[in-house]
């Protein structure tokens, strides 16, 4: 059978039943359920929200956590040939509003009271919503409950389930996905079941799942890299087990996943967890660290390079293994395989990290209007090279245009922007080519590298473009720089705001004898203000006159969504850095008129 539709991908799990197919682990328990189970509820639910008189092409908005329900939920709205609208937990009641009325949403289901209140706060001003669904806790008068709904099995209903899941088609809008809004208003971006069935295809042929292992769904399911990785999943009839992204760290051990989905700045936390434990060593085990991982990059330097191991590095390989890196991969459940990670650039000192540990990285660059995938990199594509993001998927046409913006066609190029023609034609060129935003080349071997974001580039008043992120990417080696952001466009020279890591920073003021929670003394302290020097010091030291930072200021703390310098998705706003901290910017200029 021809998959044509997500519905369609869904039907293989199907055929390998498991008792434990889906698991929702938490901090403090553990819910399972089977195939059957799965199906029964998603069954259930799409014959109740056709009762509630939701049909082909109404929306639906989803505000819930990553956990089964949550594909249930996507399953049964599918099936109808309705649209999925899902929204980030992390989104102001404003936010909230915004997209119910510009989707025009007629059913909303959030997961608990919390989420339900922003929507019972906005609930006069979206006209065109129905029904209110809640999954957990008390709810609020009128609001109906998920869980009854999934109680609802009648005669016929998988039947009738099947049947109207067969009556969609493939081009059928499947949901639409408001972007961050990095910078300025969010914009619905619609994809069809053709859109990212294609995607899932092709991104299937090159990442290395195979179906009896299980995946970890952790990421917010709004993102797209976890979205597909869901299906490619249920494509493969492969089990997996689903918590906060919060939670990772604490339950790995016990999730004990073969594969997961990642943004870089999770697995940049791992990586300065494990050197900070080695940091804290004593000399002869942080000796023994450092002589492993160097082994375990020197293998997995040869390999990418088709050079031979050799008898001799591969002895010592092994005992590096034994002693040092197996260890490693045991905090990370003992089972992980590899990691398949998108959203942003993976820092090269992260990919070259896991390789050494023997859990390669699986990088892919695209955006949620590619369905996400446009390339891929890693061990499942034949090939892969370091510091790329991978040669294109087979169905895209990948271009580089005269200013450098990467330009790509293909099936999973999105349709359009929901209700902005205007928007969705400024996105295209006159061949049907969607300008990406990225600035990149592709090398003589189709690898493809990204190096900045088109918007982000800075020209200096001297005239200089200076790329920010690969100098934003070097300042957070350090384990002191959670995140940077690089400040010059139309001035003098460049200067940088860097957000601490307040963990590290907490770290270094125990041990120097401060209170370790007391993060403003230990931020003023100029022994840990050297420390900034130093680092900012050691990047200036291998860039261009032009591009060095002539002044920083650190912050008195890190970014956070809530406080509004992160997209949910953990990208920075630089816009609303730059602006929140204007005072302190124009004071680093301030000396420095010419």
């Amino acid at each position: 059978m021809t998959d044509r539709t997500l519905v369609d991908l869904y039907r293989h799990e199907l055929e390998r039943p498991r008792d434990d197919h889906y698991v929702h682990q938490l901090p403090d328990r553990r819910r399972t359920f089977s195939t059957r189970d799965f199906l029964d509820r998603t069954v259930a639910l799409a014959d109740a929200l056709a009762g509630l008189g939701v049909a082909a092409g109404d929306r639906v908005l989803v505000a819930c956590d990553t956990r089964p329900e949550w594909h249930m939920v996507d399953i049964a709205v599918l099936s109808l040939g309705a649209v999925n609208v899902p929204i980030y937990g992390t989104l102001t009641p404003e936010q909230v509003a915004f997209q119910a009325v510009d989707s025009g949403s007629v059913v909303a289901i959030a997961e608990d009271p919390e989420q339900m209140a922003k929507l019972l706060e906005v609930g006069d001003r979206c006209p065109a919503l129905r029904h209110l669904v809640q999954l957990d806790g008390e709810r609020a008068g009128g609001v109906l409950e998920l869980g009854e709904l999934m109680g609802r099995r009648s005669e016929g209903a998988e039947q009738r389930f099947w049947e109207r899941a067969a009556a969609v088609d493939e081009d059928a809008l499947a949901t639409i996905v408001y972007t961050s809004g990095t910078t300025g208003e969010p914009k619905g971006v619609m994809l069809s079941h053709r859109n990212i069935v294609t995607n899932v295809r092709e991104g299937l042929e090159r990442i290395s799942v195979a179906p009896d292992e299980r995946g970890l769904e952790c990421l917010p399911l709004c993102h797209m890299i976890e979205r597909v990785a869901g299906f490619m999943y249920m494509r493969l009839g492969a089990s997996r087990t689903y918590c906060s992204v919060f939670h990772v760290g604490a339950l790995i051990n016990q999730i004990r996943p073969a594969v997961f989905a990642a943004v870089p700045r999770l697995l940049e936390k791992v990586h300065a967890a494990v050197m900070a434990k080695a940091a804290a060593a004593p000399p002869l085990r942080r000796a023994l660290f450092d002589w492993a991982l160097a082994t375990g990059g020197e293998v997995a330097r040869r390999r990418l390079a088709g050079e031979p191991v050799g008898a001799g590095l591969a002895l010592r390989h092994r005992l590096a293994d034994r002693l040092v890196l197996a260890k490693v991969r045991g905090a990370l459940g003992g089972g992980l395989r590899a990691v398949f990670c998108g959203g942003a650039a993976v820092p090269l000192f992260v990919h070259q990290f896991f390789q050494a540990i023997g859990v390669p990285v699986q990088e892919a660059w695209g955006l949620t209007e590619t369905s996400p995938i446009i390339t891929l990199n890693g061990p499942g594509c034949g090939s892969m090279k370091l510091g790329s993001v991978g040669r294109p998927l087979p169905s895209y046409e990948l271009v580089v245009a005269d200013d450098g913006e990467l330009l790509a066609r293909g099936p999973s190029v999105f349709g359009g922007y929901w209700s902005r023609p205007e928007r969705t034609a400024e996105a295209f060129d006159d061949e049907g080519f969607f300008h990406t935003g990225d600035i990149g080349t592709i090398d003589e071997d189709g690898f493809v590298f990204i190096t900045d974001r088109k918007k982000d580039l800075i020209v200096t008043a001297g005239g200089k473009n200076v790329a920010p992120q690969p100098v934003e990417t070097l300042l957070k080696r350090s384990e002191l720089v959670e995140n940077a952001v690089l400040i010059g466009d139309g001035r003098p020279f460049v200067v940088a705001l860097l957000a601490p890591d307040l963990e590290a920073v907490a770290r270094w003021a125990t041990g120097h004898g401060l209170d370790a929670a007391d993060h403003a003394a230990a931020l003023a302290h100029p022994e840990l203000a050297a420390r900034f020097g130093e680092v900012v010091d050691g990047v200036n030291a291998g860039l261009a006159r032009y591009e060095q930072i002539r002044a920083f200021r650190v912050l008195p703390r890190a970014f956070t969504v809530d406080g509004g310098e992160l997209t949910p998705t953990m990208k920075v706003r630089r816009r609303v850095v730059a602006e929140a901290y204007a005072e302190l910017v124009d004071e680093m200029y301030a000396p420095h008129p010419s």
